[in-house]
C-alpha cells in the first residue's frame, strides 16, 4: 500500500529531472563540442616517423622447420635458444609472390620468438624483393578475443552491455581521431586530452548509463574530479622536475617530432584517470539515488553519510588496483633495478619511476575527491524532492487520505537512525510491489 509514496518520493522521472538533467548536458555538450571542432585536427601534422624505405608488410604460413646448430655466443651473453637456430619453409599469403615457398633463416639472438609448423607469420619484403621472418600474425587471435569479450558483454550486460559497447567503440574512434592526431600536429596535448576526455565522458555516460539525473550527477562529478586532476598533475610535475621524457620511445619523439613532452605526460594521467574516474562517480550517483528510493526519509546528512561510507570502501580498494596495475606494468623495470641493487632512495627518484610514483599519487587524490564531491551532488539532488512542501510534492499526485499502516511505517522510519537496521516489511526495499 505505501509502495507508491516510496516511488514517488525518490528520484523520479520527472519533468524536474528532465529539465535538471538537460540543464547539465546542454551547456557542456555545447562547449565540448566546439572544443572539439577548434582542436579538430587538419591532417596537416607537423611531420610522420621515419618509413622503412620500400619495405612491405606482409603474411605467410610456415610448412616446415629445420633446426640447426646455434653459433657460439659473444662474452657475457647468454647461449642462444636452440629452436630459434635453423631454417624455416614460409608460403608467402600475399603481395607480388602470393603462394610461393620461399627459405627464410629464424630469428635469433636474446628473446628471439620459436616458429614452428602452421604457425601464421609477418614476413617483410624489402626493396630487393628479399623477406626475413618478423613477427607472428596474431590477427586472428585477436579476432577470437574481441569477439569473445563482446559475446559475453551482450551475454551478461543484454541490451546495456551493447550500449557498453557502442560506448567503447566512440572511445577509441575520439583516441584515433582527435586525441593522437591533434597532439601530433603541436596542438596543446593537455588541452586536447581535456577536451578528448569530455567527449568521451559525455558520450560513454549517457550511452552505457541511459539519460538521468543520476548519469548527470555522475558528469558533473567526473568533470569536476578530472580538471582537479589535471591542475594537481600540472603542478606536480613542475615541482618534482619531470619533463616527460623517461625512454627511447619518447625521446625518439621529442627529437623527431619536437613534441611537448611534458604536456603529452599530463595528457597521458587525464586520460588514465577518466577510466577510474567515470566508475567511482557512476557508483556514487547511483548509490544515493537506490538509498533515497529505500529509505525516503532520508535527507541530504543522512544519505551522504551513508553513501560515503560506501564510497570509501569503494576508494579503499581502486587505490589498491591501481598500484597493482601500475607495479604490473612496471614489472620488468623492478627486476631490472632489483639486479642492479641500486639503493631504494636511488630507485625511488630515477625519472621513470618518479613519473609513475607522482602518476598514481596524482589520480589517487584525483578519485578520493571525486567521492566527496559527487555523493554532495547525489544527496542534494535526491533530497529536494523532500524538501518540498507537502500540497505540492504528495497532494498533489495523491489527494486521497493515506492509509493509517503508512503513516506508522513513516512514523517508525524517522525514528530508526541506522542505515543497516532492519526496516517494517511495507517499506523494505526488496518485498515485492503490488500496484493498485
Amino acid at each position: 500500500m505505501g509502495a507508491n509514496h516510496v516511488h514517488g518520493t525518490a528520484v523520479p522521472r520527472s519533468r524536474r529531472t528532465v529539465m535538471a538533467g538537460l540543464a547539465v548536458l546542454v551547456p557542456l555538450a555545447i562547449i565540448t563540442l566546439t572544443a572539439l571542432l577548434w582542436l579538430w585536427p587538419d591532417g596537416a601534422g607537423k611531420g610522420a616517423a621515419p618509413a622503412e624505405g620500400g619495405v612491405e608488410r606482409l603474411t605467410g604460413t610456415v610448412v616446415g622447420v629445420t633446426l640447426g646448430r646455434c653459433p657460439a655466443p659473444s662474452e657475457g651473453l647468454p647461449a642462444p635458444d636452440p629452436a630459434t637456430c635453423g631454417q624455416a619453409v614460409v608460403k608467402v599469403g600475399d603481395g607480388p609472390d602470393a603462394g610461393k615457398d620461399v627459405e627464410l633463416r629464424l630469428p635469433g639472438g636474446p628473446g628471439a620468438q620459436r616458429f614452428t609448423v602452421d604457425d601464421d607469420v609477418i614476413l617483410l619484403r624489402g626493396p630487393d624483393g628479399a623477406y626475413q621472418i618478423s613477427d607472428h600474425d596474431r590477427a586472428l587471435p585477436l579476432w577470437l578475443f574481441g569477439a569473445a569479450f563482446a559475446l559475453a558483454v551482450i551475454a551478461f550486460g543484454r541490451w546495456r552491455g551493447v550500449t557498453a559497447l557502442v560506448g567503447l567503440g566512440v572511445t577509441f574512434v575520439l583516441l584515433l581521431t582527435f586525441v593522437i592526431p591533434g597532439i601530433l600536429e603541436g596542438r596543446p596535448p593537455m588541452l586536447v586530452a581535456i577536451v578528448g576526455a569530455a567527449a568521451i565522458m559525455l558520450a560513454v555516460l549517457y550511452l552505457t548509463h541511459g539519460f538521468s539525473l543520476s548519469t548527470s550527477v555522475a558528469v558533473l562529478g567526473t568533470l569536476a574530479s578530472l580538471a582537479l586532476t589535471g591542475l594537481l598533475s600540472y603542478g606536480a610535475l613542475g615541482f618534482a622536475r619531470l619533463n616527460g621524457i623517461t625512454d627511447d620511445s619518447a625521446l625518439a619523439l621529442d627529437m623527431s617530432l619536437s613534441l611537448d613532452t611534458q604536456g603529452l605526460l599530463l595528457a597521458s594521467i587525464i586520460i588514465g584517470a577518466l577510466g577510474v574516474l567515470d566508475d567511482v562517480t557512476v557508483t556514487q550517483a547511483v548509490t544515493v539515488a537506490e538509498l533515497a528510493r529505500a529509505n525516503p526519509s532520508y535527507g541530504f546528512a543522512r544519505l551522504y553519510r551513508a553513501a560515503g561510507r560506501i564510497g570509501r570502501a569503494h576508494i579503499a580498494s581502486v587505490i589498491n588496483t591501481i598500484i597493482l596495475a601500475y607495479a604490473g606494468a612496471s614489472l620488468p623495470l623492478l627486476l631490472l633495478f632489483s639486479i642492479g641493487r641500486q639503493p631504494l632512495g636511488e630507485v625511488m627518484t630515477t625519472p621513470v619511476i618518479a613519473q609513475e610514483i607522482v602518476r598514481s599519487i596524482v589520480g589517487t587524490l584525483g578519485l578520493i575527491a571525486a567521492v566527496p564531491i559527487t555523493t554532495a551532488l547525489a544527496a542534494l539532488t535526491a533530497s529536494r524532492h523532500r524538501d518540498l512542501p507537502e500540497s505540492t510534492s504528495h497532494e498533489s499526485q495523491e489527494p486521497q487520505e493515506p492509509p493509517k499502516e503508512r503513516v506508522g511505517s513513516h512514523r517508525r522510519a524517522r525514528k530508526d537512525e541506522g542505515f543497516f537496521a532492519p526496516q517494517p516489511d511495507d517499506t523494505d526495499f526488496f518485498t515485492p510491489r503490488r500496484r493498485q
